[in-house]
């Protein structure tokens, strides 16, 4: 899946990644009124917004972009209405031909670990009836919890060709807090960045990244490039960029020489963008188009410095 995802990145000429991160002040107000007037001030109208808004940014940018990055929170709060939301927008992603990377951030070890494996990037086994249920392609996983927390999916990742996010040096403001510390004669994040690099080692595709890649965030520039000399073989995804307040000089330390080895993540930046004033003449109606115009820019941004 990373020679997938890595080929989608040049034919689009655009390492950007759409969060699709909903909150019901983000979506306009026809769309709220719609479902409300359906199913009542309800659990179910919000996921039925979030559907509805999500299908709306995904026509005007699948052919702009590589891949979208729903984050499950925004839809798991909702309940059981919620998660269908969450599995119908990656199908409807899917449709359109674009990589799906299940933003889970998921941390548990044993049989809890294999239940998340096999029910997000591998097959649901029914006496002897397999089932797809999430369809990610990637997801997202905390390996703070050591080796038994993540050799679980990696089955699927090999026999199903699917990969993984690891967080390594994550984009909030605290972080480190907790990975600056030093350990070993090096800092906690490089030392997680080691451990990244070598569980991936055996899973390296022909673009020369591991199906095991990291999260690392923009909004640390002198650790992405510590970590990008580091890894040599991952793969970043790049949260921060816009709404957080990093900037495309920021990340481009995260890029190898020939301008590969990141996805760079933006959300509010993109789906709320018809609430920024500098794409208000699209206006809530035209939300999908002011979406589009900011990916559009976010895409020359980034190139801009690679």
């Amino acid at each position: 899946m990373i020679d997938q995802l890595i080929n989608k990145i040049k034919q689009t000429n655009n390492p950007t990644v759409v969060g699709l991160d909903p909150r019901l002040n983000l979506v306009p107000k026809a769309i709220r009124e719609e479902m409300f007037d359906i199913y009542g001030k309800t659990p179910e109208a919000v996921a039925k917004a979030y559907l509805k808004f999500n299908k709306g940014i995904i026509d005007e940018v699948y052919d702009l972009v590589p891949a979208v990055k729903p984050q499950v929170a925004m839809y798991e709060q909702l309940g059981a209405v919620g998660i269908q939301s969450y599995i119908d927008t990656i199908s409807y992603a899917k449709e359109k031909g674009l990589v799906i990377i299940g933003d889970i951030k998921r941390s548990d070890i044993a049989s809890t670990a294999k239940s998340y494996a096999e029910g997000h990037i591998g097959l649901v086994d029914v006496e002897g009836e397999k089932f797809e249920i999430y369809k990610e392609d990637f997801i997202t996983l905390n390996p703070f919890l050591g080796i038994d927390s993540v050799e679980p999916y990696f089955e699927a990742c090999k026999t199903r060709n699917k990969g993984l996010f690891l967080l390594v040096k994550t984009s909030n403001p605290n972080s480190g807090q907790l990975q600056d510390l030093r350990v070993e004669n090096q800092y906690l994040y490089e030392y997680v960045g080691g451990l990244v690099s070598k569980w991936g080692e055996d899973m390296i595709g022909e673009s020369g990244f591991s199906k095991i890649g990291a999260v690392v965030g923009a909004t640390h520039s002198e650790q992405g490039i510590r970590l990008r000399a580091q890894m040599p073989h991952t793969f970043f995804l790049v949260p921060g960029y816009g709404a957080q307040g990093a900037t495309a000089e920021d990340l481009a330390g995260t890029f190898d020489k020939n301008g590969l080895g990141s996805i760079v993540n933006s959300s509010r930046g993109i789906i709320a963008a018809y609430q920024k004033d500098c794409y208000k003449e699209f206006g809530e109606a035209n939300y999908g188009k002011a979406a589009r115009q900011a990916v559009i820019d976010m895409r020359d941004d980034l190139n801009r410095v690679l």
